[in-house]
């Protein structure tokens, strides 16, 4: 009998989650409490609609000649890695369906079935939230060392791994805090791919349907030349021995 999965809902033909075309499945259910999560619709354990692995590879499949020879599937989240035995079925289904699969977490400590995810994952796109344990334990509830070990067993794995941290003004900005990012992603990952994403508030209209307040309201947008500045500073990071 089939696991089935919790699913939020499907975004399809997205170009900013992987690799090529994508076909985006948003996961239900989430540990983590970022104070920038733009998807707080989909922290709740137990809500979204459950599917078969097979139910969702069907559907998927009118999809693949939008794929070319880059794209496929990202599942996404919430956390995905919370419903690990539902993702690696799928998976390994999409594989058998000649279709690209990629991983969009924020890492979570190994076990075996993460392990079998790790295993049917082409590309891990995986979000370092902040620099150091301290800020993880008490901003996200999670500890860096999971997200490491996880990322550890990525690379021994052979896969594709994409660094994704997201820039907030006055809280994740600075260049020693981006550098310290990038730092922490080459002592694990080699080869490794930074993408740094600009805070945004397109959010705040899902928090108030959620009866929830967004922590970072007040806080201003980041605009396009501060990106560019610490986009500088990730590519001197990344140019430096290891």
């Amino acid at each position: 009998m089939e696991t089935k999965g919790r699913i939020h809902s499907f975004q399809s033909l997205g170009a900013v989650d992987g690799p090529g075309i994508r076909y985006v499945i948003f996961m239900q259910g989430c540990p983590y409490r970022c104070p920038y999560c733009h998807n707080p619709d989909t922290r709740v354990f137990g809500a979204g609609t459950e599917m078969t692995a097979s139910e969702i590879t069907e559907k998927v499949k009118r999809y693949k000649p939008y794929f070319g020879d880059l794209g496929g599937v990202t599942v996404s989240g919430g956390e995905p890695l919370m419903q690990s035995e539902f993702v690696s079925e799928l998976f390994e289904k999409l594989h058998e369906a000649g279709i690209n699969t990629a991983l969009d977490t924020a890492g979570r400590k190994p076990d075996g079935k993460i392990l079998r995810v790790i295993k049917n994952t082409d590309t891990v796109l995986c979000d370092i939230k902040f620099p150091n344990e301290k800020q993880y334990q008490e901003l996200v509830g999670e500890r860096l060392s999971d997200v490491m070990e996880f990322l550890s067993e990525c690379q021994k794995a052979g896969k594709d791994i994409i660094i994704r941290h997201v820039v907030v003004p006055g809280l994740t900005d600075s260049k020693e805090s981006v550098a310290d990012v990038v730092r922490i992603a080459k002592s694990v990952c080699n080869p490794v791919k930074i993408e740094l994403l600009p805070f945004r508030k397109l959010c705040v209209e899902k928090y108030r349907k959620c009866g929830l307040k967004f922590p970072l309201e007040n806080t201003p947008e980041c605009d396009e030349s501060l990106i560019a500045g610490l986009r500088k500073a990730v590519e001197e990071e990344m140019a430096k021995e290891s």
